[in-house]
């Protein structure tokens, strides 16, 4: 990134917008670029203390500079060649504002000045588009992060350094995704919590890295107690996750193996989709972040929705590799194809801006999405390409349904002898996952209000009282079949063994 922002300074492009929080990091390397041949001076604006040179204090500001016009008259009068940061001046983009800074750049042909506007928020009024270039700061890398760490160790001699370089290792990918100041306290932190950094202080950085995305607000970091193995069933899909769990290892990469982008799990509501989602992350030792997509959606001001997605996406390249978790993408891009005639065309703009990161992304970010409705899907998101692989959740079977007892069962600490899991599955043809889960707890609450330990018959009884989804809503769930039949692969073995042989 330096090196491109030096080229851009050197070929004389008169404004840049350069998209960073970290005003202290980028300045310096602004200030690095400056001294290179042939030097420039370096100002900084802000609307606080006008324009002052860079290394000079705060008090010895340029006389009448704090206005964001008369600055910018200020730039243009200079006979020197410089470079000038206007720090967020996004808020004051009013129409004489903006006219200067297009005086400003018209004047600065053929000389060696440019303003580079600085700011957390991009924000580029439409009469700069044609003249601006637009740069994201990335945050730190290993090497900078394993300066930050032996600094931090320097100034702290009581303690007693490292435990080894297995530990330094963990230490610095676990403060991946933080800015130079936020990997400064947290290792502070970790520094005051023990004398000696171990494999333990790594959960200290991990707990800035949540609190990062709790501050994003779009962003959930989840975190699940259960396993792949609370799921009952589903062993096609189990196999598939199981054959990848080491995916975004460096050995997958010497080996050739391309990293996994994603996959999409559609079936019928209640059959475990969105708990396979989350128990991969355990599976495959990676954090899991869930997007909100109706938190993504912001009308308050025009741009505001596709600046949130893009933060959104920004931040969780920024902690990968990682997963993304889309529990029922169906409603959040249902409406994306009509948009225009409802929001102005946002949705449209989010789904396509999704999808074209999606298709783009480098970074080991891999996607679960889950579905319930897949005629509200638009195709260019189901075409080939876009996920790894397409799994269909269909309701359980007899041997899944008594998969699914036993766990609930044993969940709740009761002996699964005493359960005929049989007749406990055959009553239960039909039902999801979800539904044999909450006839069990209501035979536990009509047992619990007599006092006395619940039975396979109260379990029955439950079941005899409840009208499961596959009747009341069986069209919707017959075309959701007829759809995935041809077009998505089963996540149960039994099913998917049967197409083979029939293929």
């Amino acid at each position: 990134m330096q090196e491109e922002l030096s080229i851009l300074i050197e070929a004389q492009y008169p404004l840049i917008y350069l998209v960073t929080s970290e005003e202290e990091r980028a300045e310096q390397a602004i200030a690095a670029i400056a001294q290179l041949k042939p030097t420039r001076r370096l100002f900084l604006w802000t609307v606080t203390h006008g324009v002052v040179e860079y290394g000079q204090p705060r008090q010895v500001t340029h006389h009448n500079t704090v206005s964001p016009e008369a600055a910018v008259e200020w730039v243009m009068r200079q006979k020197e060649s410089g470079i000038f940061i206007f720090k967020d001046l996004h808020p004051f983009y009013s129409a004489p504002v903006v006219r200067w800074l297009r005086d400003a750049i018209a004047s600065f042909k053929q000389t060696q000045k440019t303003i580079l506007l600085m700011s957390p928020i991009q924000e580029v009024p439409i009469e700069l588009e044609k003249e601006v270039v637009v740069l994201d700061y990335p945050l730190p890398n290993l090497t900078e992060l394993s300066h930050v760490l032996s600094t931090q160790l320097d100034h702290t001699p009581p303690f007693s350094g490292l435990g080894g370089a297995q530990t330094r290792e963990k230490l610095l990918k676990a403060a991946l995704g933080l800015t130079r100041d936020e990997a400064e306290k947290v290792y502070r932190k970790a520094l005051v919590s023990a004398k000696r950094l171990t494999e333990a202080e790594v959960e200290i950085v991990l707990s800035e890295k949540k609190q990062l995305i709790r501050r994003n607000g779009i962003l959930e970091y989840i975190e699940e107690d259960e396993t792949i193995d609370a799921v009952g069933g589903l062993d096609e899909l189990k196999r598939w996750l199981h054959q990848r769990s080491n995916a975004f290892s460096e050995r997958a990469r010497e080996y050739g193996l391309p990293q996994p982008k994603g996959m999409l799990i559609l079936g019928v509501p209640g059959c475990g989709k969105s708990l396979i989602a989350k128990t991969t992350s355990r599976l495959w030792g990676l954090p899991l972040l869930r997007l909100d997509m109706g938190r993504v959606y912001d009308g308050s001001m025009v741009g505001r929705s596709e600046a949130n997605l893009r933060n959104a996406l920004k931040t969780t390249e920024s902690i990968s590799p990682v997963i993304l978790f889309i529990d029922e993408v169906d409603k959040a891009f249902a409406g994306s194809a009509g948009s225009a005639d409802s929001d102005g065309g946002t949705s449209s703009r989010i789904f396509g801006s999704f999808l074209t990161w999606m298709q783009e992304k480098v970074s080991p970010v891999f996607v679960m999405a889950t579905a319930n409705r897949v005629e509200r899907l638009p195709g260019e998101f189901l075409r080939k390409g876009r996920f790894d692989e397409i799994f269909f959740v269909d309701l359980p079977n007899g041997e899944e349904r008594q998969a699914i007892f036993s766990i609930h069962i044993a969940k709740r600490k009761r002996d699964v002898e005493r359960f005929d899991l049989g007749q406990l599955a055959n009553v239960t043809e039909g039902f999801s996952g979800a539904e044999i889960e909450q006839a069990l707890v209501a035979a536990m609450y009509e047992a619990f209000a007599q006092n006395r330990e619940f039975t396979q018959l109260d379990i029955i009884a439950a079941v005899k009282s409840t009208l499961p989804l596959s009747k009341t809503m069986n069209e919707q769930v017959a075309a959701l079949r007829d759809w995935a039949r041809q077009r998505a692969r089963p996540a149960a073995t039994s099913i998917a063994e049967y197409q083979r042989l029939e293929f």
